[in-house]
């Protein structure tokens, strides 16, 4: 399970030297890594980034849902998510791993690089999938257990395995299951799925395409080297650019639905039209610029964008709580 951001790993590039590259130096990376940092390696398998903002929306999504859940199950609840998005992460680059070492943002990951085998991955990546489910209908509602459990062979058989390597539209279909976080949340809270819950998950879900082929955009040479048909990849630079666009003047009215429906208000739906046009000028600019610079420029602003269209949902929630006769 990912949300919605694919797990940029730009940072954490090798510099591509035949050395670097090689089965001895590999074999001496491991042999010197191993005692001492296999915990930190376990700890990259589950794509911390990616898990950080998986938790933020499931958090947001439990604190906009009717009713309360006391602190302690709300805890276990966003730690068997976090768990669970790890889990699906982790079996993603078990299943991937012939790819991730081909691809440059991904050869310095612990499989590709030789520091964890890919059973161990694979078990651990199991282990926390059941563990994470079982927790849930224990100590939280078999509800949000079914949906996590969903969420998990989603991402992992339909996008990873299915979709990933088959179809320009991957990301699309598959983009679903990093968009089910906030939905598990709510449940939950309330035990049921309910509409607005819905408008959350539709949300991430039309962010997600504009939000990936911009990354696909300016790593559209790792894609093709790898055999995975991303969009840019199958389509070039403006087709995808011009869907880039549409997605984006979809998202525009879908974000503001919770305010139409009373869930949040003004001052959310201020904050939700005002990133929108932010978002849509990235889009554009995109368009216009065969750029990997403007390319890149949307990804990241696109992380932002999320961000803060779930902190103004909590903010505003906040608001009409304290201050009903101004903000409601």
């Amino acid at each position: 399970m990912t949300t919605a951001p694919v797990d940029d790993d730009t940072k954490t590039e090798i510099n591509g030297s035949e050395e670097a590259h090689s089965p001895a130096a590999v074999d001496e990376k491991s042999e010197i890594r191993a005692p001492k940092l296999r915990v930190v390696e376990y700890a990259l398998l589950l794509k911390p980034r990616v898990m950080s903002l998986v938790v933020f929306t499931a958090w947001t999504g439990m604190m906009m849902a009717p009713g309360s859940i006391d602190p302690v199950t709300g805890f276990i609840a966003i730690a068997c998510i976090a768990i669970a998005a790890g889990a699906s992460g982790a079996i993603n680059m078990w299943y991937d791993r012939d790819i991730d070492v081909i691809m440059k943002r991904t050869q310095n990951r612990p499989l590709p690089a030789g520091h964890l085998e890919p059973l161990e991955a694979l078990g651990f990546g199991v282990f926390l999938s059941v563990a994470s489910v079982a927790m849930m209908g224990i100590f939280v509602n078999v509800a949000s257990a079914g949906w996590l459990m969903t969420t998990i062979l989603y991402y992992v058989f339909v996008y990873t395995i299915w979709l990933k390597r088959r179809t320009p539209q991957n990301i699309v279909i598959g983009g679903a299951a990093g968009a089910f976080p906030p939905m598990i949340g709510w449940i939950a809270v309330t035990g049921a799925v309910e509409p607005n819950a819905w408008i959350l998950f539709m949300i991430i879900f039309l962010w997600t395409p504009p939000h990936t082929w911009a990354l696909a955009l300016f790593r559209s040479g790792d894609y093709d080297a790898a055999g995975v048909p991303m969009m840019p990849v199958v389509v070039g630079h403006r087709k995808t650019a011009i869907q880039m666009v549409a997605y984006t003047l979809a998202l525009i009215p879908v974000s503001v639905l919770p305010t139409i429906v009373g869930i949040s208000g003004r001052v959310y739906m201020t904050a939700a039209i005002v990133l929108g046009i932010g978002l849509l000028r990235h889009a554009f600019i995109v368009l216009k610029h065969d750029d990997d610079k403007k390319s890149r420029s949307m990804f990241f602003f696109s992380i932002f964008y999320l961000f803060l269209i779930f902190v103004f949902l909590l903010v505003d929630k906040g608001l009409m709580l304290w201050f009903p006769d101004i903000f409601s």
